[in-house]
């Protein structure tokens, strides 16, 4: 089980963000085919029998180095899409593996340093009444994607629901060393979400089949207190 909250504080934090009106998608996968994406030392983590991939667009807000006032009027806010899955490493602590990230900020791609897959879209998200609607594309329109939903009433989250949106530290690779990025923030206030339009091509793009099922969605405000720590190789 995956920790609700913070595993561990961020004390001298690298980046500091707001994440804000944040959805997350999930398939379930079979095991061997996420396996099949990682590097060696990563191992699929599961929930059910299944490994599952998350479709999480978002916007991120107030980015900032330590020592700089979130009130500072020139920090960027800007559009960005994770891919992602879900894994462990041999000692047992869990952690997400980045797929691909799609970013509208070309400052981000600095994190492609730490082995981070950035990769600068053409990303939106906006809001008409209740629909909260994003959508992206790379490469010419050649990986693409467009979401609408309709947040629902705030709910209290399952065991299911933590494990799906909770995880503390990622996972990134650079020169054959895989490093560990810790992550702190507040619990995620999360909603359903009904689901209006789901068009993609990131998971196909990355080489993943057709899912097992439909998908699990959840729709967040977001956090406003993220704290990105300084990445640390793992394995040499």
């Amino acid at each position: 089980m995956v920790a609700y909250g913070a595993e561990q504080r961020v004390r001298v934090p690298a980046l500091r963000a707001r994440w804000l009106r944040q959805t997350f998608v999930h398939w379930p996968f079979r095991p061997e085919d996420v396996q099949a994406l990682l590097p060696p030392g990563l191992v699929v983590d599961q929930y059910d029998g299944a490994a599952w991939v998350g479709f999480t667009p978002f916007v991120m807000a107030d980015v900032r180095p330590p020592g700089v006032p979130a009130s500072a009027p020139w920090l960027p806010t800007f559009a960005e899409t994770n891919l992602r899955t879900y894994v462990r490493r041999e000692d047992g602590r869990d952690g997400i593996w980045f797929l691909s990230i799609e970013v509208a900020c070309p400052l981000m791609l600095a994190a492609r340093a730490v082995g981070a897959p950035y990769t600068l879209g053409d990303l939106r998200v906006t809001t008409d009444g209740d629909t909260v609607s994003y959508t992206g594309s790379r490469g010419a329109g050649r990986v693409s994607y467009r979401l609408d939903v309709r947040p629902g009433e705030p709910l209290q989250p399952t065991e299911r629901d933590v494990w799906l949106t909770s995880r503390w530290r990622a996972y990134t690779r650079q020169l054959g060393v895989v490093l560990e990025t810790p992550v702190e923030h507040e619990p995620w206030p999360l909603a359903g979400a009904a689901v209006d339009v789901l068009e993609e091509t990131l998971t196909a793009a990355v080489g993943l089949p057709a899912p097992l099922d439909e998908p699990v969605v959840h729709y967040s405000p977001g956090v406003r207190h993220v704290r990105l720590g300084p990445s640390r190789p793992l394995f040499t």
